[in-house]
């Protein structure tokens, strides 16, 4: 997205453009369904071992800060 260090990256030639978590192709909206589904952020990390808790977390409060400033 904006930054160099930014946990979740744009990338045209990644997934044609979907956001996803930098060194991965895992896109973030997967965390979003497993969590809108009901599952834990422990069964996400179980599924996608290349997702680091601290990037899960830290892309969930970023996206939390968004919403609630939008608001």
């Amino acid at each position: 997205m904006a930054s160099s260090n930014a946990v979740i990256v744009r990338d045209p030639d990644v997934l044609g453009g979907t956001p996803v978590f930098r060194g991965t192709r895992v896109p973030f909206q997967t965390l979003l369904d497993y969590l809108d589904g009901g599952q834990r952020l422990d069964e996400f990390l179980e599924d996608f071992p290349t997702v680091g808790r601290e990037p899960a977390i830290h892309a969930l409060e970023h996206a939390k800060s968004l919403v609630v400033s939008a608001l």
